[in-house]
């Protein structure tokens, strides 16, 4: 296995400063026990008064499900641990567990499902609207592409071979139109949206600003719908995220350019700006720039942290459906940050040219991890191919700054 291979390299077993308590986002003790939250709502909470819902052993932890060891572990450094032994635990959750509950996410500006499992983990579903081999059309805005359920999946196994691991898991799964959603939804809004298309295949729509239209009506076959299944990060109530805006943000606007689409010196103005003026949040941003480089995403128009960790922590990589649409082109201007910046950290760097060295090919990685998924194949094969070649352009943007 590569994969094995590559997380034993030295590169991938550098050691992660100590954590405190402080710097954990969640301070608990592993002999208290955790129960539903007494308000009805689906969070858990430490308590010693409300009834318990779990069996105890030695510790309460042992009896946690995978979705709250995930939660208890993230800290200051890191959403999960390279070598996680829960990751495999909680990707089988995702793609296996009874769902109870299906109602719509939200805000956004397409379709996406809450689903609810009996050891109250919930995941976000995005369901599938276009095939592997679909390329976006290149006269498409950004910002009306649809956003893919492959896209998503990938994004969570490229992230953690580019060793950032700042992406919920993220496995697909077939779910079953009809008795996974249609029948258990209590979304009044989403069950109105329901009907049985002429080839005689279940369909819905849901409310959204984009895409929810009978023209654009998601379809089992004829009840069966593939999509991504995320885990969700924990409650904002138990834990608060701050959400801030790209200084390389597109602009959203079919004819007006960004700043930094103007002005060539504008690295030198971010670099005065809170909070990238001190610390290595401008090395984090540009690493989440060549993720998005490679593969092809030019939607990254905000970023989030968690609160508690303040400025000195990593950013969460949240939102990838609009990645892997294009293989045949390689999109420059994403790599923006890490050109005019002329920065990058030295970690990243040296990761960057493993995965371009023989042994270690980034698209024989992703292929392999990819492999493994419920829905493998989940890339068409051009698309592992744009990933070695894009690969070969960051590279050759760092040498361009050392060479400067």
């Amino acid at each position: 296995s590569k994969l094995a291979a590559l997380f034993k390299h030295p590169l991938y077993n550098t050691p992660i400063p100590e954590v405190t308590e402080k710097d954990k986002l969640f301070v608990v003790n592993p002999m208290e026990k955790f129960s539903l939250h007494s308000s009805g709502s689906d969070e858990w909470v430490s308590s010693s008064k409300a009834e318990t819902l779990l069996p105890t052993g030695k510790t309460a932890y042992d009896t946690y499900p995978a979705w709250l060891k995930f939660h208890v572990g993230i800290n200051r450094y890191e959403l999960y641990p390279r070598q996680d032994p829960l990751m495999p635990t909680l990707l089988r959750d995702l793609a296996t567990q009874r769902i109870v509950s299906s109602v719509q996410k939200s805000g956004g500006t397409q379709l996406k499902l809450i689903m609810t499992f009996p050891n109250y983990g919930q995941a976000l579903f995005k369901p599938m609207k276009q095939t592997r081999d679909q390329e976006t059309p290149i006269d498409f805005f950004y910002f009306s592409d649809f956003e893919r359920h492959n896209a998503e999946i990938a994004a969570f196994h490229l992230d953690r071979i580019l060793d950032f691991r700042r992406i919920p898991p993220v496995s697909g799964r077939l779910v079953n139109v009809t008795k996974e959603i249609r029948d258990i939804t209590t979304d009044k809004k989403l069950a109105k949206t329901f009907f049985i298309s002429p080839a005689g295949n279940v369909c819905f729509y849901g409310e959204c600003s984009y895409y929810c239209s009978t023209e654009h009506a998601l379809c089992g076959k004829p009840d069966q719908l593939e999509g991504s299944m995320a885990a969700l990060l924990p409650d904002k109530t138990l834990a608060k995220r701050r959400s801030w805006r790209s200084p390389w943000r597109r602009s959203y606007h079919k004819s007006k350019k960004a700043e930094w689409e103007l002005n060539p010196n504008y690295c030198a103005q971010v670099r005065e700006t809170p909070p990238y003026d001190r610390g290595h949040r401008l090395l984090d941003l540009i690493d989440m720039t060549v993720l998005d480089f490679l593969m092809g995403n030019m939607d990254r128009h905000h970023y989030e942290t968690f609160e508690k960790f303040g400025n000195d922590t990593f950013l969460l990589h949240l939102d990838n459906g609009r990645g892997f649409g294009t293989h045949s082109r390689d999109e420059l201007s994403i790599l923006a940050p890490l050109r005019q910046c002329c920065s990058i950290k030295k970690s990243t760097y040296l990761r960057l040219q493993l995965l371009a060295t023989q042994p270690y090919r980034l698209s024989d990685l992703l292929q392999e991890a990819l492999a493994t998924d419920p829905l493998a194949p989940v890339l068409a094969e051009p698309h592992l191919r744009a990933l070695d070649r894009r690969l070969g352009k960051v590279l050759a943007a760092v040498g361009h700054c050392l060479a400067g």
